[in-house]
């Protein structure tokens, strides 16, 4: 591989992980094509990237953008990485959904927003709710307060008219 496309690479996979939250680590030996073709596949699906990358490539790119220190003992052996770039939980569920299919890649290490994980602990990320989850379960914890504050005064306004409308029965009645 010449100079040029050595640096190429590295300014491709740099941009991706700059851009990426989350990232997986992963050994493909042992996958057949069609395996790593499915993988690629609900990977592309889901807006995640997967490449197989060389690890001295790798290891530059993740140097020039830093951060990345505690991803270099496990640049070891073929790697390829899936970035996620909307929600970093994404590729981990994607990988273990995989897995369950065909027990394969084995994952060497997982990087999600600053903080690395060992391969092992795919199972326990792939649990953890994603961004939009969260999101929705603050949106619905703020809502739910102000939507009973909403339902009571409606109550008592509906009460209210009751109220009045009752009495100006009870006045037409005395009046006429």
């Amino acid at each position: 591989m010449k100079k040029e496309e050595k640096s190429k690479i590295i300014e491709e996979i740099s941009e991706k992980i700059s851009k990426s939250k989350g990232l997986v680590l992963a050994d493909f030996t042992r996958m057949t094509v069609a395996e790593v073709n499915e993988l690629r596949r609900e990977l592309k699906s889901a807006g995640v990237d997967y490449k197989v990358v060389k690890n001295t490539l790798l290891k530059i790119a993740m140097q020039n953008v830093g951060g990345y220190d505690g991803l270099f003992k496990y640049l070891e052996g073929p790697t390829a990485v899936a970035f996620g770039y909307d929600d970093p939980i994404t590729p981990v569920r994607l990988i273990k959904k995989i897995k369950g299919k065909i027990e394969k890649p084995s994952v060497k290490a997982i990087f999600i927003e600053g903080q690395v994980y060992d391969g092992s602990k795919l199972d326990e990320l792939a649990n953890l709710p994603s961004k939009s989850d969260i999101i929705a379960g603050i949106i619905g914890s703020v809502i739910a307060p102000a939507s009973g504050i909403v339902w009571t005064l409606n109550a008592v306004l509906s009460e209210l008219v009751l109220v009045i409308d009752a009495i100006a029965k009870k006045l037409e009645e005395k009046g006429s």
